[in-house]
C-alpha cells in the first residue's frame, strides 16, 4: 500500500516559512478565532493561521482592537490550537501587554505560549518596541513584526488611511523592517501601505513579508477570515476580494427554519423518535 496518502501533512514552521520565501512559493494566511473555523482552514490547507486580535470587532463586537485583554485571546487561541495540525499558529499581543514595558511583554508573551499553545506571536511596531521584541526572542518565543497601518495605534493615527505615502514615514518603515528582521523575527506582516515600497522591504529582508493591503510582491497574503467570506459586511476596503457572502446565505438558511417551526414543518415525521 503506498503511504503518500496515508502521512500526515508536512507542519509549518518558522523554518518552513523560510524556505517557502526562498523558493518563492506563496505563503497564505487567514484569521480564525474559533475551534470549528480553525479546523476548516487547517483542513484546506492555510499555511498559516493568524489568532488576531480582530477578534476585539468580529467576534466582540468593539470597534477597535483595544479593548480585547490577554485572557480573550489566550481563551479564542486554545480553541484554535485544539484543531490544528498543519498550520503555524500565530497569536497577536493586544494592547497594553508589551508596550513600553518589556518585563510585562514576556510575561504575556509566556502566557499565551504556555496557556494556549501557539506557535508565536505578532507584535505590532518598529524601533519603540524593540526592547520587548528581543527580550521575548530571547526567551525562544518566535515574533511575526507588524508595521504600516498597526491598528492598536489608531488613537495616533485617527484614520484608517493608507500609511507610508510620504518618504519621512517610508523611510522610518524601512528602518524598522530591517531592525525586526535583523533582532530575530521569523516574519513581517505589512499592512496598508504602497505595493512599491512593500515590494522593496520584502527585498531587502531575508524573512517573510505578509501583506493585506501591500501589493502582490510580497511572500504572502493575510486577510480577515469574516471579512473574506462576507459574513463581515461593513468594512470594504480595496485590498478585501470577498469569496462569499455567507452573511445573506445564513440570513436565508435562518429565516427558512423560523418559518418551518412556525408552520409545523419542522420536525417532520422522520426527524423525530
Amino acid at each position: 500500500m503506498s503511504t503518500e496518502n496515508t502521512m500526515a501533512p508536512r507542519k509549518i514552521t518558522t523554518h518552513v516559512l523560510q524556505e517557502m520565501k526562498l523558493k518563492k512559493e506563496k505563503i497564505s494566511m487567514l484569521t480564525a478565532y474559533d475551534f470549528s473555523m480553525a479546523s476548516i482552514l487547517d483542513n484546506a490547507g492555510i499555511d498559516v493561521i493568524l489568532v488576531g486580535d480582530s477578534a476585539s470587532n468580529v467576534m466582540s463586537g468593539y470597534t477597535t482592537t483595544l479593548p480585547i485583554t490577554l485572557d480573550m485571546m489566550i481563551y479564542h487561541a486554545s480553541a484554535v490550537m485544539r484543531a490544528v495540525k498543519r498550520a503555524l499558529v500565530v497569536v497577536d499581543m493586544p494592547f497594553g501587554t508589551y508596550q513600553g514595558n518589556s518585563r510585562e511583554a514576556i510575561q504575556s508573551a509566556i502566557r499565551i505560549m504556555k496557556e494556549a499553545g501557539a506557535n508565536a506571536v505578532k507584535m505590532e511596531g518598529g524601533k519603540e518596541i524593540m526592547e520587548s521584541v528581543e527580550r521575548i526572542l530571547s526567551a525562544g518565543i518566535p515574533v511575526m513584526g507588524h508595521l504600516g497601518l498597526t491598528p492598536q495605534s489608531i488613537h495616533k493615527f485617527g484614520t484608517y488611511v493608507v500609511r507610508a505615502t510620504q518618504e519621512e514615514e517610508a523611510e522610518k518603515l524601512l528602518e524598522d523592517a530591517h531592525a525586526l528582521a535583523d533582532a530575530g523575527c521569523f516574519a513581517i506582516v505589512l499592512e496598508k501601505i504602497p505595493a512599491k515600497l512593500a515590494a522593496r522591504v520584502a527585498n531587502e529582508i531575508n524573512i517573510p513579508v505578509i501583506g493585506i493591503g501591500a501589493g502582490a510582491e510580497v511572500d504572502g497574503q493575510v486577510l480577515v477570515l469574516h471579512d473574506m467570506l462576507g459574513i463581515s459586511q461593513k468594512f470594504s476596503p480595496r485590498f478585501l476580494r470577498r469569496y462569499h457572502n455567507l452573511q445573506e446565505e445564513i440570513t436565508g438558511s435562518v429565516k427558512a427554519y423560523i418559518n418551518d417551526v412556525k408552520s409545523m414543518d419542522f420536525p417532520n415525521e422522520r426527524e423525530q423518535y
